[in-house]
């Protein structure tokens, strides 16, 4: 059965139907921002077993889960490196392989032998975040993650050509329209290390910038204080490491700014901009956005400007404690300088600065 989801009054109920399917152990073709993937529930070992009988020649399937985090509940040994790459390149066209210690607990013992053989080798679990709505809101309504069919095995752009290729043998495709890239997702492996399996959609350049240190500076609005660290953390940074800012993220650093309250793309205040620019540093282009969990996920070291931007975000997310740090070293707080006029300004970048430049002696 081939249902056009794009053309669907009610999508959800063509979603339901292939949750349905999935939880009955039958095979379901669901797109995928590469190529459509043929799914089996990974908790029913007929329906893994079906996948099998369908994919002879390549076994080298694939486990689907919603996140990062339920990727460490399966892969509890997954290292920092490999939490940070999996947070920063999911949802998205990366396949990991994880470590795996299968002599211990975790929820890949407790999913049956047929699907661990399917999705494991050499001790690594593989694994992957498709990045398609319908996909993500499939695999949100089911008890357990999906197997999903090998991209060497299973490469179709469209879901009519999985469906003259599998008719009799899938209950069900779902068409979202042509696959985004049509290319394979890129596998690597991570450990304390990383490497590359096979090359796809995100490049080695992409991924090597993924692994950089993310430093993130909060304050309220995200339109003064913060975006003057910001810009003054990536010149004085450049200046020690005497390369341009442009080379930055290639050498492993990547900065940005967020507000507690702020709201999204509104520019830094005029005092801001004329404050930095008489030090030669432009920040005219920054845009405000607001603290999200999605920046806290992915930040290696963030800096609050006052005790209460600290207090607020470890009241929020206890989780991120030991990340989160005052830009003062001596403790106190910067201030706000909105209508303090210039002379306010100027304090207070002097304020920043300081403490910057303390911040990157640490680093370096």
């Amino acid at each position: 059965m081939l249902i056009d989801i794009r053309n669907n009054a009610d999508p959800h109920d063509a979603i339901h139907q292939a949750v349905s399917k999935l939880s009955e152990g039958e095979l379901v073709a669901l797109p995928t921002e590469t190529f459509y993937a043929v799914c089996a529930l990974g908790t029913i070992p007929e329906a893994v077993g079906k996948l099998f009988q369908l994919f002879p020649e390549n076994q080298d399937h694939t486990i689907a889960v919603k996140n990062s985090d339920e990727a460490l509940d399966y892969a509890p040994e997954m290292t920092g490196l490999g939490q940070k790459m999996s947070r920063r390149c999911w949802p998205g066209p990366v396949t990991i392989h994880l470590p795996i210690d299968e002599s211990k607990s975790s929820l890949l013992t407790a999913i049956p032998a047929e699907t661990r053989q399917a999705v494991t080798e050499n001790q690594h679990l593989r694994v992957r975040v498709p990045d398609d709505p319908i996909f993500r809101e499939t695999l949100r309504l089911l008890p357990a993650p999906l197997v999903v069919s090998s991209e060497s095995s299973c490469a179709f752009q469209t879901a009519q050509q999985v469906h003259e290729q599998f008719n009799d043998s899938i209950s069900m495709v779902l068409d979202n329209g042509p696959a985004r890239y049509a290319e394979p997702s890129t596998v690597i492996r991570v450990s304390d290390t990383w490497e590359t399996l096979s090359h796809g959609v995100v490049s080695e350049t992409v991924l090597n910038r993924l692994t950089g240190e993310l430093y993130l500076f909060v304050c309220t609005g995200n339109t003064c204080r913060s975006p003057m660290a910001e810009g003054l953390f990536r010149n004085l940074l450049c200046e020690k490491l005497q390369c341009s800012e442009e080379e930055l993220v290639d050498r492993g650093y990547i900065v940005m700014s967020a507000g507690l309250a702020a709201a999204s793309g509104s520019p830094p205040s005029p005092e801001s901009v004329e404050v930095l620019k008489n030090k030669g540093i432009d920040i005219r282009a920054h845009e405000s956005q607001p603290l999200t969990n999605e920046l806290l996920n992915q930040a290696d070291r963030i800096f609050t400007l006052t005790r209460m931007h600290k207090l607020s975000i470890v009241e929020e997310r206890p989780d991120v404690e030991p990340i989160v740090e005052l830009l003062s070293r001596e403790g106190g707080d910067v201030s706000d300088p909105i209508g303090g006029g210039m002379g306010e300004y100027v304090r207070c970048e002097q304020e920043i600065e300081k403490n910057i430049r303390e911040i990157i002696s640490e680093i370096l």
